[in-house]
């Protein structure tokens, strides 16, 4: 489902126009883009969390030349679904 998809079912569901649905799909994402650039950790009750983590330096190799290579310290994003999220899909 890519963002166009999620803006129909939302208006869908929710009797929204569909410029009021866009809106509020943006608001949300930015809401925990927001959060997430602040370290802060987004929980949303039956669906799950979302979290920046830090993933450590380390060495890879180049698989054209088998070269080795640093790969440098990134942060990521973790996302861990609610043991609801989880039955359901189950």
């Amino acid at each position: 489902m890519n963002k166009a998809e999620l803006i129909t079912k939302v208006v869908d569901i929710t009797g929204l126009t569909k410029r009021d649905a866009e809106a509020a799909v943006d608001a949300v994402i930015t809401s925990i883009e927001g959060a997430l650039i602040d370290g802060d950790i987004v929980k949303i009750a039956g669906f799950g969390q979302f979290e920046k983590k830090t993933r450590a330096p380390r060495t890879g190799t180049n698989p054209a030349t088998q070269e080795k290579i640093e790969i440098p310290a990134a942060n990521v994003i973790a996302f861990k679904p609610s043991k609801t999220l989880k039955a359901k899909i189950n």
